[in-house]
């Protein structure tokens, strides 16, 4: 898997992936602000992540959603590197016919068992550096 990112301006990125697909970054301050930052896109990168399993799990079971959203909250270091020392997730699902206790065994085996991202966030992270003149 190969992400190609690009300052478009200052504070400003865009990542292409591998067939075409961007994303825009944006680092500026809140009031100019017309995307999510790195931080809010790896928020939101846990919450899909894990939204993906939990309704797999809950359709293999046969469980109807109607409707599911998922807010996802992170709290920071203070100091530089400013990472996330605690995140959050909650599942919010209409369902006629699963249970709060299924929708959190789902999250559970998800955020444990089976999200790539929640993973990831244990990786080692490497790195290089080129210059061209």
């Amino acid at each position: 898997m190969m992400i190609t990112t690009t300052m478009l301006e200052d504070e400003v990125y865009e990542s292409v992936n591998e067939n075409g697909n961007k994303l825009t970054i944006d680092m500026r301050e809140k009031d100019l602000k017309q995307h999510q930052s790195p931080v809010e896109v790896l928020l939101s990168a846990v919450a899909a992540c894990g939204a993906v399993d939990i309704v797999s799990i809950l359709k293999k079971r046969r469980k109807t959603i109607q409707t599911f959203v998922i807010e996802t909250g992170g709290i920071r270091q203070d100091s530089a590197p400013r990472y996330f020392t605690n995140i959050h997730c909650k599942y919010i699902l209409q369902s006629p016919d699963a249970t709060e206790d299924e929708v959190r065994k789902a999250a559970a085996l998800s955020l444990e068992k089976y999200c790539s991202v929640a993973s990831s966030l244990k990786a080692t992270i490497t790195f290089e550096a080129e210059v061209i003149r």
